[in-house]
């Protein structure tokens, strides 16, 4: 009930930003509450005023997936940064699949068909569960891929988000026989603390965000998910099909970002906000002049 009432207190605060805004030649571009999402909404925008006529306004910290695509749905967004593993949240039928490029064809013709939102290619990182060690111990161990940890798991502490330590299906359980790997103990606890709790000896490893900025905060070592028990999550501008074929060209300066953008780069730039306190929008048009996409 509580997270019903968060979802239309979201609609209702979207929908109260957009009251008497919208503009002639204005886009809408939806970022939700975490910082990378509103970084890449400041480079669309920026890219989109600077190669278009068009005006573009960004609105940030929208509470969940499920209110952007309903609200593009609407017509109340035009633009926005979705995952691919999106798919798997029930919008639309799916094939259980983590092959890479399956997940990808099913969000593009998927949201295609039942949404009519033209889903680009891939930014170029994914934001995804990650197990993560201290940098020294991955040094020290030659700790590379989860499948390294596992002569050592049965004296490592695990510390993991409370609700994936207990589901059956994507969780612990079925981590452990995918990966034949048990940790010596686990503890659970809320995913913002386990990034200083790993950084403090705390623990040993912990199931992170990759992109998240404290991996570069605390000198943390994401390792490798060799054997692909966790589903590709890779982020894409998304945008509305009326919106695409009346402005073609915005779909062009969007796209120029597709592929520019990797796990490391994206840690960084949400280093420089959430760490050095700089905002979305001044890191967003560094990104786009560094890299020669702005004058």
């Amino acid at each position: 009930m509580r997270k019903r009432f968060a979802l239309i207190a979201a609609v209702l605060l979207l929908l109260a930003a957009l009251t008497g805004c919208g503009t002639a030649g204005q886009i809408v571009i939806g970022a939700q509450t975490y910082t990378e999402a509103k970084i890449l909404a400041e480079m669309y925008k920026a890219l989109i005023e600077d190669r278009t006529g068009l005006e573009a306004r960004v609105i940030p910290d929208l509470a969940s997936s499920t209110v952007v695509i309903q609200a593009m749905k609407r017509n109340d967004l035009q633009i926005s940064t979705l995952y691919t593993g999106e798919i798997f949240n029930n919008h639309f039928p799916f094939e259980e699949t983590k092959d890479r490029e399956e997940v990808l064809r099913q969000a593009k013709e998927g949201f295609d068909r039942y949404f009519d939102f033209k889903w680009l290619d891939p930014l170029g990182f994914e934001n995804t569960y990650a197990f993560t060690v201290r940098g020294a111990l991955a040094e020290e161990r030659g700790y590379e891929s989860i499948s390294d940890v596992k002569p050592d798991a049965g004296s490592l502490r695990l510390g993991v988000d409370t609700t994936w330590l207990e589901r059956e299906a994507d969780g612990y359980p079925a981590f452990s026989k995918y990966y034949g790997i048990k940790f010596g103990n686990t503890y659970p606890m809320e995913q913002s603390l386990v990034y200083q709790a790993v950084a403090q000896r705390q623990v040993d490893i912990v199931l992170a965000y990759s992109t998240d900025s404290r991996l570069k905060a605390y000198g943390l070592t994401t390792l490798r998910d060799d054997k692909q028990f966790f589903p590709p999550y890779d982020a894409s501008p998304v945008i509305r099909n009326d919106l695409a074929e009346k402005h073609p060209e915005v779909v062009q300066a969007i796209s120029e970002l597709i592929g520019t953008i990797d796990e490391q780069t994206m840690i960084d730039l949400n280093y420089e906000v959430d760490i050095e306190k700089k905002s979305e929008r001044e890191v967003a048009l560094a990104y786009l002049k560094k890299n020669g996409l702005l004058q």
